[in-house]
C-alpha cells in the first residue's frame, strides 16, 4: 500500500487488510495515509523509500557516542564534511546524463516498452498505449499517465517511452524531473562546511562566561549505559523461538501450558 502508484490498487489492498483485521485499518486510518502511502502524499516523494541514509549515520558514529557533546558533534562535523567533498567530486564527473539509478530505470522501462501498442488521438499530446489487453492514456503535455508513474515518480514510465518512441524522440532529459540532473545534485553541495576554529582561539561572550551551569536532575542506572541501538519491534526477528510440546504455540513451555487442562 504504501508503494502503490493509484488509489484504486490502495483502495484494493486496503480492503484485504480490512477482511483480515479491521483494527489494523483504524490504526493506519488514525496514522494518516498522507504520511506513508505514496499516493496519498501532498508532495511527490521520490522513488526511494527506506532509512538506509539514517541507519548508515548511526552504524558510522558508535564509537563516537563514547565523547562528550563537543567531541560527538566535532565528529559528525568531520563525518559530513568528509562526505560532503566526495559527493562534490562525485557531482564534477556528471555533466550530460542523468544519475545512474534513474538512467537503469530509463533502460528498464524502455524494455517493457517494446511490446506495447500505441494509438494516436486528436491531440498531438494524447495517445492510448495498449498493455495486456488494457488501456493507459498518456499525455506529453502535462506528463502524467494512468498507471500513475510519470508523474509521481516524475520519470517516464513504460507507457510514455513506448510514446516517445512513437514519436522517434530519443532524448528523454525534458521529460525527467530537474532534481535528477547534473545541476540539481551540483546544488545539493553548492554551500561548503566551513570548520570550526580551535579550541584555543574561541572568543566566548562575556554573559555566556558568567553563566553557572548546573548538571541534569536525574538519578543514573545501575549497570554500564547501553551502547548498542534499540531496534524496534518489526527489526527483532527472533530465530529460535521455543514452542510448547502440548499446544505448538510460542511464549511457553509443556510445564506452564494452560491450553490443556491437567490431569489431576
Amino acid at each position: 500500500m504504501a508503494k502503490a502508484y493509484r488509489k484504486e490498487d490502495f483502495d484494493k489492498l486496503m480492503a484485504k487488510v480490512d477482511r483480515i483485521d479491521h483494527r489494523v485499518k483504524e490504526y493506519l486510518e488514525y496514522a494518516s495515509y498522507e504520511k506513508w502511502s505514496r499516493v496519498h502524499a501532498t508532495v511527490n516523494r521520490g522513488r526511494m523509500m527506506t532509512s538506509n541514509i539514517a541507519e548508515c549515520i548511526n552504524g558510522c558514529l558508535v564509537e563516537a557516542r563514547q565523547l562528550t557533546i563537543l567531541e560527538f558533534l566535532e565528529e559528525v562535523r568531520i563525518l559530513f564534511g568528509s562526505w560532503h567533498c566526495k559527493n562534490i567530486e562525485v557531482a564534477s564527473y556528471t555533466k550530460d546524463t542523468l544519475g545512474r539509478k534513474f538512467e537503469e530505470l530509463l533502460i528498464i522501462n524502455a524494455a517493457k516498452s517494446s511490446k506495447m501498442e500505441v494509438c494516436c488521438s486528436s491531440s498531438e499530446f494524447i495517445f492510448s498505449v495498449y498493455e495486456n489487453g488494457r488501456k493507459y492514456i498518456v499525455c506529453l503535455e502535462w506528463k502524467v499517465c494512468c498507471c500513475g508513474r510519470f508523474q509521481l515518480d516524475e520519470i517516464p514510465c513504460s507507457h510514455a517511452i513506448a510514446v516517445l518512441k512513437k514519436k522517434n524522440v530519443t532524448d528523454m532529459n525534458p521529460y525527467c524531473s530537474d532534481y535528477y540532473k547534473p545541476d540539481a545534485l551540483a546544488k545539493t553541495y553548492e554551500i561548503p562546511m566551513v570548520p570550526m576554529p580551535d579550541k584555543k582561539d574561541w572568543s566566548d561572550p562575556k554573559h555566556v562566561v558568567a553563566e553557572t551551569v548546573y548538571p541534569p536532575r536525574y538519578r543514573r542506572s545501575s549497570g554500564r549505559p547501553r551502547k548498542r541501538r534499540r531496534k524496534n519491534a518489526d527489526e527483532k526477528i527472533s530465530v529460535n523461538t521455543n514452542c510448547c510440546g502440548q499446544c505448538g504455540q510460542e511464549g511457553h513451555n509443556r510445564r506452564t501450558c494452560t491450553f490443556y487442562p491437567k490431569e489431576k
